[in-house]
Order: C-alpha cells, then structure tokens, then sequence
C-alpha cells in the first residue's frame, strides 16, 4: 500500500517531480564535475607552472654552505665545488622519478671577453645542456635541457643545440651593453684559455639571465678546463604544497618519527624530493626555489578552495530549488493529507511517505547529474587545462552523499509545513 501511494503521487505530480529531478541533476552535475576537477587539478596546474621553471636548485655541499652562511653562491670567485656530469641521470631513478618534468645543469666560469670586434671586461658565462638525449641507468631515456626548462623565452636569432661547439647564445642586457648583433665573433677567455664562437642567438628572459652568455656544456668544460663537472642543476618536479609535516621534515627529517618518515618520504614534498635527490647524487645539497614552490602551492590552494566553494553554492541553490518546490507540493496536496490525518494517520508515516517520493526522484536526478558533471569535468579539462580529467572513483560516493543531504535539507521547510497542516481546518478549506 505504501508504495502504491508513492508511485501514485509521483505520477499525479510528475511536472513538478520532474522539476525537482532536474534541480537535484544540476546540482549533482557541477558538484560532480567540480569534485573530479579539484582532486585532478594539483598535476594540471603543476605542469601549467612548470612551463616557467624549475623548482629546484642542487648545488655542491661546499658551495652551499658558504651560500648559507655568507650569501655567497657558486661561480661568484669564492668556492670551487662542483658536482659529477656523470651522477645527473641518477636523478631520474629516486622514488618520484617520474615527477621529474626537467633538469638541466650549469657550469658557470670567470671569463673575459676579449674579442677586437666587443672587448669588455669579465663576463658572466655558464655552460649548459639545450637539448640533451639523456640515457638514464634504468635503460630509459630522456630528452631535457635548458630549451624545454626555459621554454618561455623570447629568443632572437636560434636556441643552440649541445653539437653547436663554436655558437654562443647572450642575454639581451649582455647585447645591448657590448653592442652585439647575431652573427657576430666573440672571443672569450677563461684563465689561459681562449676561444672564439659565434653569435648565434639573443634572448630576453626578464631576469638576471640577461646578463649572461651561454654556450653548450662542453664547450664551457673545455674552455674551463673543467672536464665532466658541473656547478649547479634546475630541477623542475611536480610537487605537493607544504604542511606542517613537510616543513618539520624540511628543518630536520631525523625529528620525525617513523610512521610520519614514511609518509613524508613517499608523499611529493618539494622536501622530500630534494631529500631523495641528495641520496643519488654525490655530495650534493637541493634546495627549493621557495619563491617558485611557494607561489605553485598558493595557486594550487585557491584554486581548489574556488571550486570547493562553487560545490557549494550550487549545492545551496539545489536545496533551495528543491525547498521551494516540494513546499508548492505540499500546499497543493493540502486536502489529501489533511484527508490522511483525519483518517487516523499519524504525522510520522505522512512524512515518511513525502520524503520517500521526495528521496526517490532525488536519486533519480542525481544518477542522471553525475554522469552529466562527468562531461562537464572533460569540457573543462579540455577547454582549460588542454588534457582530460581523470575520474575519481572517490567521488560516486561523495556525490551521493551529498545528494541525499541537500535533498533532505531541501525537504525540511515542506516537512515543517506538513507538521502544522491540522485536518479540520485543510477540509474545511481554511
């Protein structure tokens, strides 16, 4: 009998259950789309960043110590340490290998350019890899460099490859001060070495960069006499924003305990990365750039707490939409459930009999919501991000959670009036 009753009222009222089906769907549908957007976005806006540089920064233990202590980094004239060109790869094999996205390293000299055509005073000069093939100790291999690291630069003239031995790439501040023009022959000499390369590119890139020349790494190992070494290596990795956990560990990982080491070690903390990467690569010490690391997790905060609160707001708008709705419904059934009462019904299976019909079309719209957010979440990914969303299996029961509760809260004010409806008055018509 009862469900005679519910199957009776929701076709006598289909127009309206219908109503109330679509304003559960559209709720599902953005909560759905923002729900799978938000645990999916951490690696979209990581890789969006990534496009602007690295996050790291692996120096000599030498040369960072004296950086710490006196702000004073490698290549200024005072330390001489240097990192193994032949370690890089291992950088690749530590537990968040594949969060790896680029790494380049730097050799950076004290030169002088000394060329009859641009003769100036000492120079800033680092060797580079531009677009290193990189084969890796796991078998693998991995194209990298500064071309991919520093995509966003606006280049005149060419970007060099690691086989352009007599080409040279300045900064557009280093061209302007020497009065250089592509095509030029600059010579430079580092200690009783000199050589002489050709200006094959001038770039801009916003930063102290554009002081400086840049010529393959081993031309500048050459030049340098400094066979197989390296200064520094840009890391750039998808990472996750800092906790509390993450900064302790950053201070000193032997404060953890063992369960929390773990969790630490095996979670994506720009910490934790740098720590692995100082397991594999000798006598080295990674540093976060925090600037870079700080902005990506404060971007990747507000933009999850934009779509948190648009979840929401659109879930408030479906309770209100449905309140509103099943209220007219009530007012309309006046007479019948006054009826009920007079019979000897009891308040309790009256509302037990409103929120079944209300629940049922609730799950309805909300299993039609779901798969419609779904679409929206690919819409958005693509029109967005340029890549699809992964669906979260996490979400099904989120959603559906959150449906039954919007669907109840939304059902409250219709069942407060309900309560108060007193039969002789309903069919007295009062």
């Amino acid at each position: 009998m009862f469900w005679r009753m519910v199957r009776g009222a929701l076709f006598r009222q289909k127009g309206k259950m219908l109503m109330v089906a679509f304003t559960v769907a559209l709720g599902a549908s953005l909560a759905t789309a923002m729900l799978n957007v938000m645990l999916d976005v951490g690696d979209k806006v990581n890789q969006e960043l990534k496009t602007y540089g690295a996050n790291i920064n692996v120096l000599p233990r030498g040369a960072s110590l004296l950086d710490d202590l006196y702000g004073v980094s490698e290549g200024s004239g005072v330390s001489d340490k240097y990192l193994n060109e032949a370690e890089l790869g291992n950088i690749k094999t530590i537990f968040w290998a594949f969060n790896i996205v680029d790494f380049t390293p730097y050799l950076n000299l004290r030169g002088r350019l000394v060329s009859a055509s641009a003769e100036g005073g000492e120079v800033k000069l680092a060797g580079t890899w531009f677009n290193r093939r990189l084969e890796l100790p796991t078998g693998e291999a991995l194209d990298t460099g500064m071309r991919n690291l520093k995509s966003w630069w606006d280049v005149r003239g060419r970007w060099l490859t690691d086989d352009d031995a007599g080409a040279v790439m300045a900064g557009e501040a280093a061209a302007e001060k020497y009065g250089l023009s592509l095509g030029d022959t600059l010579v430079f000499q580092a200690g009783t070495e000199r050589r002489a390369f050709t200006l094959e590119g001038i770039f801009s890139a916003g930063g102290d960069e554009d002081e400086a020349f840049y010529l393959p790494l081993l031309s500048a190992q050459e030049l340098a006499g400094k066979p197989g070494l390296v200064s520094r290596v840009e890391v750039s990795a998808l990472t996750t924003p800092d906790n509390e956990l993450s900064r302790r560990a950053a201070q000193n990982p032997k404060s953890l305990s063992i369960k929390e080491w773990e969790t630490w070690y095996c979670t994506a903390y720009v910490s934790a990365i740098c720590y692995q990467i100082d397991e594999v690569i000798s006598d080295a010490v990674s540093k976060p750039i925090r600037q870079v690391a700080e902005s990506e997790g404060a971007i990747l905060e507000k933009t999850q707490l934009l779509m948190f609160l648009i979840t929401i707001l659109s879930l408030a708008g479906s309770a209100l939409g449905i309140s509103n709705l099943v209220t007219a419904s009530v007012m309309e059934r006046a007479s019948e459930i006054g009826l009920l009462k007079a019979v000897g019904a009891y308040d309790a299976p009256i509302s037990v009999l409103v929120l079944a019909e209300i629940l049922i079309t609730g799950i309805i719209g909300g299993t039609g919501g779901y798969f419609a957010g779904l679409g929206f979440a690919q819409i958005i990914g693509q029109s967005v991000f340029g890549s699809a969303i992964d669906i979260k299996p996490m979400v099904i029961p989120l959603v559906a959670v959150l449906v039954f509760l919007v669907t109840l809260a939304g059902s409250v004010p219709s069942i407060r009036l309900l309560l108060s409806l007193r039969p002789a008055e309903v069919l007295h018509g009062r």
